[in-house]
C-alpha cells in the first residue's frame, strides 16, 4: 500500500494569482473545506508546500 496524505482547503482562491488557483485544481481542490486523500509524492509535496497558506495537510496514512 503506498503512502497517501489527506489535504484539506482552507484557504479560498479568490484574489490569488493564477497559478494557486492552478495548482489547487491540480490537487483536485477549488472549494472551501473539502478533502482529498493524495499520494505521497515529492510532486504533490512540493504543490502542497507552494500553496501552504490555503491547505493544510490533515493527515498522513501508510
Amino acid at each position: 500500500m503506498a503512502k497517501t496524505i489527506v489535504v484539506k482547503q482552507i484557504g479560498s482562491p479568490i484574489r490569488r494569482p493564477a497559478k494557486q488557483r492552478a495548482t489547487l485544481v491540480g490537487l483536485g481542490l477549488n472549494k472551501m473545506n473539502r478533502t482529498r486523500e493524495l499520494e505521497d509524492t515529492p510532486s504533490v509535496r512540493g504543490m502542497v508546500k507552494s500553496i501552504s497558506h490555503l491547505v493544510e495537510i490533515i493527515e498522513e496514512r501508510g
